[in-house]
Protein backbone atom coordinates (compact mmCIF):
# COMPACT_ATOMS: atom_id res chain seq x y z
CA UNK A 1 0.00 0.00 0.00
CA UNK A 2 1.14 3.63 -1.06
CA UNK A 3 1.94 6.38 1.77
CA UNK A 4 -0.22 8.43 -0.20
CA UNK A 5 -3.05 6.06 0.13
CA UNK A 6 -2.28 5.26 3.63
CA UNK A 7 -2.59 8.91 4.01
CA UNK A 8 -5.75 9.03 2.98
CA UNK A 9 -7.37 6.08 5.02
CA UNK A 10 -5.78 8.28 7.92
CA UNK A 11 -7.04 11.25 7.21
CA UNK A 12 -10.76 9.48 6.92
CA UNK A 13 -10.65 7.62 10.24
CA UNK A 14 -9.09 10.80 12.16
CA UNK A 15 -12.29 12.81 10.45
CA UNK A 16 -14.83 10.21 11.42
CA UNK A 17 -13.54 10.00 14.79
CA UNK A 18 -13.85 13.73 15.48
CA UNK A 19 -17.12 13.35 14.08
CA UNK A 20 -18.26 10.72 16.08
CA UNK A 21 -16.31 13.12 19.62
CA UNK A 22 -18.27 15.82 18.36
CA UNK A 23 -21.78 14.62 18.07
CA UNK A 24 -21.52 12.99 21.45
CA UNK A 25 -20.42 16.03 22.99
CA UNK A 26 -23.31 17.79 20.87
CA UNK A 27 -25.67 16.22 22.96
CA UNK A 28 -25.06 18.44 25.59
CA UNK A 29 -24.88 22.10 25.39
CA UNK A 30 -21.88 23.26 24.09
CA UNK A 31 -22.46 24.29 20.16
CA UNK A 32 -25.25 26.45 19.22
CA UNK A 33 -29.06 27.21 20.51
CA UNK A 34 -32.02 28.07 18.05
CA UNK A 35 -34.63 30.80 19.73
CA UNK A 36 -37.59 31.70 17.64
CA UNK A 37 -39.55 34.84 17.64
CA UNK A 38 -42.83 35.91 16.07
CA UNK A 39 -43.71 39.71 15.49
CA UNK A 40 -47.26 40.51 14.76
CA UNK A 41 -49.11 44.33 15.24
CA UNK A 42 -51.79 44.43 17.59
CA UNK A 43 -53.79 46.98 18.12
CA UNK A 44 -51.03 49.22 16.08
CA UNK A 45 -48.10 47.93 17.70
CA UNK A 46 -45.64 45.19 17.57
CA UNK A 47 -46.18 42.35 19.67
CA UNK A 48 -43.38 39.55 20.01
CA UNK A 49 -43.68 36.19 20.84
CA UNK A 50 -40.29 34.04 22.16
CA UNK A 51 -39.56 30.40 22.69
CA UNK A 52 -36.57 29.92 24.50
CA UNK A 53 -34.81 27.24 25.46
CA UNK A 54 -36.10 26.67 29.11
CA UNK A 55 -33.07 25.58 30.87
CA UNK A 56 -30.61 28.12 29.20
CA UNK A 57 -33.10 30.43 30.09
CA UNK A 58 -33.27 29.62 34.15
CA UNK A 59 -29.62 29.56 33.91
CA UNK A 60 -28.75 32.60 31.95
CA UNK A 61 -31.62 34.94 33.74
CA UNK A 62 -30.98 33.74 37.51
CA UNK A 63 -26.96 34.46 36.63
CA UNK A 64 -27.21 38.04 34.99
CA UNK A 65 -30.15 38.86 37.72
CA UNK A 66 -28.86 37.41 40.41
CA UNK A 67 -31.68 35.56 41.50
CA UNK A 68 -30.25 32.68 42.75
CA UNK A 69 -34.09 31.35 43.68
CA UNK A 70 -34.80 31.33 39.87
CA UNK A 71 -31.88 29.08 39.71
CA UNK A 72 -33.28 26.39 42.33
CA UNK A 73 -36.29 26.40 41.20
CA UNK A 74 -35.70 26.29 38.14
CA UNK A 75 -33.38 23.22 37.85
CA UNK A 76 -35.37 21.84 39.84
CA UNK A 77 -38.42 22.12 37.82
CA UNK A 78 -36.62 21.33 34.83
CA UNK A 79 -35.71 17.88 36.16
CA UNK A 80 -38.76 17.11 37.33
CA UNK A 81 -40.04 17.19 33.77
CA UNK A 82 -43.16 19.22 34.67
CA UNK A 83 -44.14 21.84 32.14
CA UNK A 84 -46.79 23.26 34.57
CA UNK A 85 -44.16 23.89 37.50
CA UNK A 86 -41.80 25.17 35.20
CA UNK A 87 -44.22 27.80 33.82
CA UNK A 88 -45.09 28.85 37.10
CA UNK A 89 -41.42 29.53 38.41
CA UNK A 90 -40.88 31.44 35.43
CA UNK A 91 -44.57 33.58 36.56
CA UNK A 92 -43.09 33.49 40.01
CA UNK A 93 -39.35 35.05 38.59
CA UNK A 94 -41.25 37.32 35.93
CA UNK A 95 -39.36 40.14 36.78
CA UNK A 96 -35.62 38.77 36.40
CA UNK A 97 -36.66 37.06 33.37
CA UNK A 98 -38.09 39.56 31.50
CA UNK A 99 -35.53 41.85 32.10
CA UNK A 100 -32.74 39.24 30.93
CA UNK A 101 -34.71 38.91 27.63
CA UNK A 102 -35.40 42.49 26.85
CA UNK A 103 -31.45 43.64 27.76
CA UNK A 104 -30.83 41.29 24.94
CA UNK A 105 -34.04 40.98 22.63
CA UNK A 106 -34.75 44.63 21.78
CA UNK A 107 -37.40 46.62 19.06
CA UNK A 108 -36.42 50.21 17.44
CA UNK A 109 -38.25 52.58 15.81
CA UNK A 110 -36.17 55.42 13.86
CA UNK A 111 -33.07 54.35 16.04
CA UNK A 112 -35.18 55.19 19.16
CA UNK A 113 -35.31 51.78 21.24
CA UNK A 114 -39.01 51.01 21.84
CA UNK A 115 -39.95 49.85 25.62
CA UNK A 116 -41.73 46.18 26.46
CA UNK A 117 -44.16 44.90 29.14
CA UNK A 118 -45.26 40.92 29.63
CA UNK A 119 -48.27 40.07 28.02
CA UNK A 120 -49.90 36.92 30.07
CA UNK A 121 -47.79 34.31 31.98
CA UNK A 122 -45.34 32.03 30.63
CA UNK A 123 -45.89 28.65 28.93
CA UNK A 124 -43.96 26.34 27.85
CA UNK A 125 -43.58 23.81 23.98
CA UNK A 126 -41.28 22.29 23.13
CA UNK A 127 -38.96 22.30 19.93
CA UNK A 128 -37.42 18.81 18.27
CA UNK A 129 -37.84 17.25 22.04
CA UNK A 130 -36.39 20.29 23.90
CA UNK A 131 -38.33 22.30 26.26
CA UNK A 132 -38.48 25.95 25.58
CA UNK A 133 -40.18 28.53 27.16
CA UNK A 134 -42.60 30.70 25.55
CA UNK A 135 -42.75 34.61 26.63
CA UNK A 136 -44.94 37.25 25.43
CA UNK A 137 -43.88 40.94 25.40
CA UNK A 138 -46.06 43.91 24.21
CA UNK A 139 -43.82 47.25 22.73
CA UNK A 140 -44.11 50.17 22.48
CA UNK A 141 -42.93 52.10 19.91
CA UNK A 142 -42.51 55.87 18.69
CA UNK A 143 -43.90 56.43 15.68
CA UNK A 144 -42.44 57.90 12.22
CA UNK A 145 -39.41 54.93 12.08
CA UNK A 146 -38.66 51.43 10.11
CA UNK A 147 -38.74 48.82 12.47
CA UNK A 148 -35.43 46.93 13.54
CA UNK A 149 -34.86 44.24 15.55
CA UNK A 150 -31.78 42.91 17.55
CA UNK A 151 -31.16 39.57 19.38
CA UNK A 152 -28.48 38.82 20.89
CA UNK A 153 -29.80 36.47 23.36
CA UNK A 154 -27.00 33.39 24.48
CA UNK A 155 -24.38 33.09 25.33
CA UNK A 156 -23.57 34.86 28.34
CA UNK A 157 -20.68 34.57 30.84
CA UNK A 158 -21.72 30.83 31.75
CA UNK A 159 -20.89 29.89 28.37
CA UNK A 160 -23.14 27.17 27.98
CA UNK A 161 -23.54 27.78 24.23
CA UNK A 162 -21.18 29.42 21.68
CA UNK A 163 -24.02 31.57 19.62
CA UNK A 164 -27.67 31.57 18.78
CA UNK A 165 -29.61 31.38 15.71
CA UNK A 166 -33.00 33.34 16.38
CA UNK A 167 -35.30 32.62 13.67
CA UNK A 168 -37.77 35.75 12.67
CA UNK A 169 -40.94 35.82 11.03
CA UNK A 170 -42.97 39.16 11.06
CA UNK A 171 -46.20 40.72 9.78
CA UNK A 172 -45.55 44.28 10.79
CA UNK A 173 -45.80 47.74 9.19
CA UNK A 174 -47.23 46.45 5.87
CA UNK A 175 -44.29 44.36 5.86
CA UNK A 176 -44.11 40.19 5.96
CA UNK A 177 -40.86 38.27 6.20
CA UNK A 178 -38.41 36.11 7.77
CA UNK A 179 -34.64 36.65 8.92
CA UNK A 180 -32.18 34.78 10.71
CA UNK A 181 -29.82 36.02 13.52
CA UNK A 182 -26.50 35.57 15.06
CA UNK A 183 -23.54 36.37 17.08
CA UNK A 184 -22.42 37.89 13.51
CA UNK A 185 -25.50 39.23 12.29
CA UNK A 186 -27.50 40.59 15.57
CA UNK A 187 -29.93 42.76 13.62
CA UNK A 188 -31.91 43.93 10.59
CA UNK A 189 -34.84 45.88 9.61
CA UNK A 190 -38.40 45.10 8.25
CA UNK A 191 -37.47 46.93 4.71
CA UNK A 192 -34.30 45.25 3.79
CA UNK A 193 -33.61 44.07 0.62
CA UNK A 194 -34.20 40.75 -0.34
CA UNK A 195 -30.99 39.33 -1.31
CA UNK A 196 -30.09 39.63 2.37
CA UNK A 197 -32.96 37.10 3.83
CA UNK A 198 -31.38 35.28 0.71
CA UNK A 199 -28.04 35.32 2.22
CA UNK A 200 -29.28 34.80 5.44
CA UNK A 201 -31.38 31.84 4.75
CA UNK A 202 -28.71 29.99 2.55
CA UNK A 203 -26.16 30.60 5.53
CA UNK A 204 -28.27 28.74 7.96
CA UNK A 205 -28.88 26.27 5.94
CA UNK A 206 -25.41 25.42 5.16
CA UNK A 207 -24.62 25.77 8.74
CA UNK A 208 -27.40 23.38 9.92
CA UNK A 209 -26.28 20.67 7.70
CA UNK A 210 -22.09 21.11 9.04
CA UNK A 211 -23.09 21.48 12.30
CA UNK A 212 -26.19 18.54 12.22
CA UNK A 213 -23.79 15.76 13.40
CA UNK A 214 -26.28 13.24 12.84
CA UNK A 215 -27.38 14.28 9.00
CA UNK A 216 -23.84 14.43 8.10
CA UNK A 217 -23.09 10.70 9.14
CA UNK A 218 -26.26 9.24 7.73
CA UNK A 219 -24.62 11.30 4.46
CA UNK A 220 -21.06 9.65 5.47
CA UNK A 221 -22.94 6.25 6.08
CA UNK A 222 -24.17 6.62 1.89
CA UNK A 223 -20.99 7.59 0.35
CA UNK A 224 -18.75 4.61 2.22
CA UNK A 225 -21.77 1.99 1.76
CA UNK A 226 -22.27 2.92 -2.45
CA UNK A 227 -20.21 0.88 -4.55
CA UNK A 228 -19.71 3.29 -7.76
CA UNK A 229 -20.52 6.68 -8.83
CA UNK A 230 -23.94 6.11 -10.00
CA UNK A 231 -25.26 5.07 -6.71
CA UNK A 232 -23.58 7.74 -4.71
CA UNK A 233 -25.53 10.09 -7.07
CA UNK A 234 -28.95 8.44 -6.95
CA UNK A 235 -28.99 7.84 -3.24
CA UNK A 236 -28.13 11.37 -2.34
CA UNK A 237 -30.56 12.43 -4.58
CA UNK A 238 -33.03 10.36 -3.43
CA UNK A 239 -32.38 11.69 -0.12
CA UNK A 240 -32.98 15.33 -1.10
CA UNK A 241 -36.02 14.12 -2.86
CA UNK A 242 -37.42 12.48 -0.15
CA UNK A 243 -36.45 15.47 3.01
CA UNK A 244 -37.42 18.25 0.35
CA UNK A 245 -40.90 16.49 0.05
CA UNK A 246 -41.29 16.74 3.65
CA UNK A 247 -39.90 19.80 4.25
CA UNK A 248 -42.97 21.38 1.90
CA UNK A 249 -45.04 19.39 3.66
CA UNK A 250 -43.90 20.78 6.76
CA UNK A 251 -43.85 24.23 6.00
CA UNK A 252 -48.06 23.77 4.39
CA UNK A 253 -49.04 22.49 7.71
CA UNK A 254 -50.09 19.78 6.13
CA UNK A 255 -47.53 17.39 8.15
CA UNK A 256 -47.06 17.56 11.51
CA UNK A 257 -45.07 14.75 13.56
CA UNK A 258 -43.47 14.97 17.36
CA UNK A 259 -39.51 15.66 17.87
CA UNK A 260 -39.92 13.00 20.19
CA UNK A 261 -40.88 10.80 16.87
CA UNK A 262 -38.62 12.41 14.65
CA UNK A 263 -35.66 12.85 16.58
CA UNK A 264 -35.01 8.95 17.43
CA UNK A 265 -35.43 7.97 13.95
CA UNK A 266 -33.46 9.92 12.22
CA UNK A 267 -30.72 8.21 15.03
CA UNK A 268 -31.65 4.65 14.00
CA UNK A 269 -31.76 5.85 10.22
CA UNK A 270 -28.21 6.15 10.37
CA UNK A 271 -27.54 3.60 12.31
CA UNK A 272 -29.83 1.07 9.91
CA UNK A 273 -27.93 2.61 6.56
CA UNK A 274 -24.42 2.05 8.47
CA UNK A 275 -25.78 -1.53 9.31
CA UNK A 276 -26.53 -2.54 5.64
CA UNK A 277 -23.02 -1.46 4.55
CA UNK A 278 -22.03 -4.27 7.60
CA UNK A 279 -24.17 -6.56 6.38
CA UNK A 280 -22.83 -6.33 2.30
CA UNK A 281 -18.90 -7.05 4.06
CA UNK A 282 -19.90 -10.11 5.98
CA UNK A 283 -20.82 -11.82 3.33
CA UNK A 284 -18.73 -14.17 1.85
CA UNK A 285 -16.73 -12.69 -1.45
CA UNK A 286 -18.22 -14.68 -3.53
CA UNK A 287 -21.88 -13.78 -2.47
CA UNK A 288 -20.91 -9.76 -2.86
CA UNK A 289 -23.38 -7.93 -4.43
CA UNK A 290 -22.22 -5.93 -7.57
CA UNK A 291 -24.15 -3.15 -9.52
CA UNK A 292 -26.34 -5.21 -11.99
CA UNK A 293 -27.61 -4.19 -15.37
CA UNK A 294 -31.04 -3.45 -14.79
CA UNK A 295 -32.92 0.23 -15.09
CA UNK A 296 -30.43 2.55 -14.09
CA UNK A 297 -28.14 -0.22 -13.88
CA UNK A 298 -29.06 -0.67 -10.39
CA UNK A 299 -29.70 -4.52 -9.07
CA UNK A 300 -32.02 -5.65 -7.12
CA UNK A 301 -30.18 -5.11 -3.76
CA UNK A 302 -29.59 -1.15 -5.12
CA UNK A 303 -33.41 -0.54 -5.51
CA UNK A 304 -33.94 -1.43 -2.06
CA UNK A 305 -31.06 0.43 -0.79
CA UNK A 306 -32.65 3.53 -2.42
CA UNK A 307 -36.10 2.79 -1.06
CA UNK A 308 -34.52 2.31 2.39
CA UNK A 309 -32.94 5.67 1.66
CA UNK A 310 -35.95 7.52 0.64
CA UNK A 311 -37.74 6.49 3.87
CA UNK A 312 -35.62 8.16 5.65
CA UNK A 313 -35.31 10.89 3.65
CA UNK A 314 -39.22 11.93 4.63
CA UNK A 315 -38.06 12.16 8.45
CA UNK A 316 -34.79 14.31 8.01
CA UNK A 317 -36.95 16.52 6.05
CA UNK A 318 -39.15 17.08 9.23
CA UNK A 319 -36.08 17.39 10.90
CA UNK A 320 -34.88 20.09 8.78
CA UNK A 321 -38.37 21.89 8.84
CA UNK A 322 -38.22 21.44 13.01
CA UNK A 323 -34.74 23.89 12.65
CA UNK A 324 -36.71 26.66 11.13
CA UNK A 325 -39.30 26.17 13.20
CA UNK A 326 -41.88 25.64 10.82
CA UNK A 327 -45.48 24.32 12.37
CA UNK A 328 -47.57 26.48 11.34
CA UNK A 329 -50.39 25.83 8.61
CA UNK A 330 -49.56 27.26 5.48
CA UNK A 331 -47.05 29.63 6.85
CA UNK A 332 -46.20 31.62 3.34
CA UNK A 333 -44.39 33.47 4.91
CA UNK A 334 -41.67 31.29 5.74
CA UNK A 335 -41.96 29.27 2.30
CA UNK A 336 -39.62 31.45 0.48
CA UNK A 337 -37.07 31.07 3.05
CA UNK A 338 -37.42 27.59 3.47
CA UNK A 339 -36.57 26.84 -0.40
CA UNK A 340 -33.65 28.48 0.09
CA UNK A 341 -33.04 27.19 4.11
CA UNK A 342 -32.59 24.27 1.82
CA UNK A 343 -30.24 25.21 -0.69
CA UNK A 344 -27.73 25.76 1.56
CA UNK A 345 -28.45 22.42 2.45
CA UNK A 346 -27.92 20.74 -0.53
CA UNK A 347 -24.98 22.88 -1.49
CA UNK A 348 -22.80 21.52 1.38
CA UNK A 349 -24.06 18.05 0.50
CA UNK A 350 -22.91 18.55 -2.57
CA UNK A 351 -19.92 19.46 -1.76
CA UNK A 352 -18.98 16.28 0.68
CA UNK A 353 -20.11 14.24 -1.91
CA UNK A 354 -18.11 15.54 -4.14
CA UNK A 355 -14.90 15.84 -1.63
CA UNK A 356 -15.40 12.54 -0.13
CA UNK A 357 -16.15 9.96 -2.53
CA UNK A 358 -13.62 10.27 -5.41
CA UNK A 359 -11.43 9.59 -2.35
CA UNK A 360 -12.43 6.37 -1.84
CA UNK A 361 -13.04 5.29 -5.36
CA UNK A 362 -9.17 6.11 -5.68
CA UNK A 363 -8.59 3.85 -3.00
CA UNK A 364 -10.93 1.21 -3.23
CA UNK A 365 -9.54 0.96 -6.86
CA UNK A 366 -5.54 0.85 -5.53
CA UNK A 367 -5.96 -1.30 -2.46
CA UNK A 368 -9.35 -2.95 -2.70
CA UNK A 369 -8.75 -4.48 0.89
CA UNK A 370 -7.65 -1.59 2.78
CA UNK A 371 -11.00 0.21 1.54
CA UNK A 372 -13.09 -2.70 2.59
CA UNK A 373 -11.56 -2.14 5.86
CA UNK A 374 -11.38 1.65 6.27
CA UNK A 375 -15.10 1.53 5.12
CA UNK A 376 -15.72 -1.07 7.66
CA UNK A 377 -14.60 0.62 10.59
CA UNK A 378 -16.20 4.42 9.23
CA UNK A 379 -19.69 2.09 9.11
CA UNK A 380 -19.26 0.16 12.69
CA UNK A 381 -18.57 3.60 14.10
CA UNK A 382 -20.99 5.30 12.76
CA UNK A 383 -23.69 3.04 13.55
CA UNK A 384 -22.70 2.88 16.96
CA UNK A 385 -22.89 6.54 17.25
CA UNK A 386 -26.85 6.13 15.89
CA UNK A 387 -27.49 3.60 18.33
CA UNK A 388 -26.48 5.87 21.00
CA UNK A 389 -28.09 8.55 19.86
CA UNK A 390 -31.50 6.63 19.29
CA UNK A 391 -31.34 5.30 22.90
CA UNK A 392 -30.42 8.89 24.24
CA UNK A 393 -33.05 10.21 22.08
CA UNK A 394 -35.85 7.80 23.61
CA UNK A 395 -35.15 7.86 26.75
CA UNK A 396 -35.32 11.76 27.49
CA UNK A 397 -38.24 12.09 24.93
Amino acid sequence: MSQRIRRTLLTLCLAVAALAWSGGQAQAHGFTSTAYADVVETDGRPRTTLELEYDLLVVSAADAEDDDALFREGTAAFDNGDDRGRARVLDTHAKAVTEYVTGRFLLSSGGTPCTARPHGGASMTRREGVPYAVVVLDWSCPDGGGLRLRSTLFPDREQYVKDTKTIVTYTVDGLSGSAALDGNHPSFSVDRPWYERFGEFFRLGAEHLLTGIDHILFLLALIVGSRGPREVVLAATCFTLAHSVTFLLAALGLVDVPADVVEPVIAASIAVVAGWHLWRLARPADRQPSLGRGHLELDRAGWTRLAVVFCFGLVHGLGFAGALGIDAAWSWTLLWSLAVFNLGIEAVQLALVALTFPLLAVVRRRAPGAARLVTGLVAAGVAVMGLVWCAQRITES
